[in-house]
């Protein structure tokens, strides 16, 4: 990978995930060119804006990794176009080759982050594309089979990303009308342009809110142990001019007893059939102290985060990270050297802690069996969604 310094876009043409919408700021964490992915390299912010180019799959699967790109739906969109450029730089001979590299890369792109679904869904979707493609293909003078297969590919990817931050501002409408006029949102990790294809969940609720004339302020968790909050959030939130004040985690209970909080919103990385939620370590807190001071608790997330495959939350896999992040989080020693320490980078909100879950296809209320299941087949039947009612 190389690394490209600066505060501008890459200077090579790109298309890919980012707001392009007119407001000041908004940022785009993604790109794919045309034989190479660019990366905003999210663990530089916000002390440096820096971009990371890819060239082979192996560079995309260790941007996963590291955390030059996070967030369940900009690894969704990350995985897909590894997959395109492993396309635009296969030298295979013949179709079967061809799908022989494609089921290596997407084996090593599904190793990265185990938690966020969409990174799964997204592969598959590619997956079907280059079989599809190549059905019954043999190999033929010219290889205009790859330049197909290479063609839909991009393709497909580049509407994976598209669809993203189309159906982010679905979402963003459908959840803005759960706030009031004015509002106090307390919110946890990164859910915004930075983690999705463009325009944010939990963050694009905000903005939405925003944009709609409504007075909303943030109050912003910094999000240990590697401070998504602080470093990303906040960053974003200052770009776009939306009143911020960041908190450390351990705040979060006592402002809401001070009546400073109206609604908690955060996103989600795998949503299963119960309604159960996993996101970012810490979020489970939030909705077990909303709950206790009486105050609404939402998530936020595409449908493609919707697992109905996986029945509970007891059967998410839980990413464990480096200890180091914890006592040593970027190269800084906070804790004595040789300390045990635990580092989950997940866990799991019970259904029955969330108020109710915002999606592009619309608002899914309890009980969440029903209504996720309803609203997916209703996406599956390309008919708009709208927001569920209570009951």
């Amino acid at each position: 990978m190389t690394v490209t310094a600066g505060g501008g876009a890459p200077a090579r043409p790109v298309e890919g995930a980012g707001d392009r919408g007119g407001a000041r700021g908004r940022v785009q964490a993604l790109a794919l060119g045309e034989e190479e992915v660019v990366f905003l390299d999210q663990t530089k912010l916000p002390a440096a804006v820096e971009y990371v180019r890819a060239v082979s799959v192996e560079d995309v699967a260790r941007a996963i990794e590291t955390m030059v790109v996070r967030g369940a739906p900009a690894i969704g969109i990350a995985g897909a176009f590894g997959l395109a450029l492993y396309a635009a730089r296969s030298d295979a001979a013949t179709p079967e080759d061809f799908l022989r590299g494609f089921e290596d890369a997407a084996r090593r792109l599904a190793r990265t982050r185990p938690t966020a679904v969409n990174l799964f869904w997204a592969i598959e979707r590619m997956r079907v594309v280059a079989r599809e493609t190549l059905a019954g293909t043999t190999a033929a003078p010219g290889r205009a089979w790859l330049e197909e297969v290479r063609r839909r590919l991009r393709a497909e990817a580049l509407e994976i990303a598209g669809a993203d931050e189309r159906g982010n501002r679905r979402l963003s409408t459908y959840g803005q009308a759960l706030l009031p006029r004015k509002c106090r949102v307390l919110t946890h990790c990164n859910a915004g342009a930075l983690a999705t294809g463009g325009y944010g969940t939990a963050l694009g609720i905000i903005r939405a809110a925003r944009e709609a004339g409504k007075e909303v302020s943030v109050l912003v968790d910094e999000t240990r142990p590697l401070w998504q909050g602080a470093r990303l959030t906040a960053w974003e939130l200052m770009q776009e001019g939306i009143p911020a004040t960041l908190i450390t985690d351990s705040m979060a209970g006592w402002f809401m007893s001070r009546g400073e909080v109206d609604v908690v919103i955060f996103g989600a990385d795998r949503i299963a059939a119960n309604g159960d939620v996993a996101n970012k370590i810490g979020s489970y807190s939030l909705a077990v102290l909303a709950r206790a001071h009486g105050l609404p608790c939402y998530s936020a997330a595409p449908l493609s985060t919707v697992d109905l495959d996986t029945k509970t939350g007891a059967d998410i896999v839980i990413e464990e990270r480096s200890p180091e992040e914890v006592t040593r989080p970027y190269g800084l020693l906070v804790a004595p050297p040789g300390v045990a320490a635990a580092n989950p980078a997940f866990d799991v909100t019970p259904a029955r802690l969330i108020t109710a879950i915002v999606t592009d296809a619309g608002v899914a209320w309890p009980p969440y069996e029903r209504s996720l299941r309803e609203l997916a087949e209703r996406a599956s039947g390309r008919r708009e969604g709208a927001a569920f009612r209570r009951g």
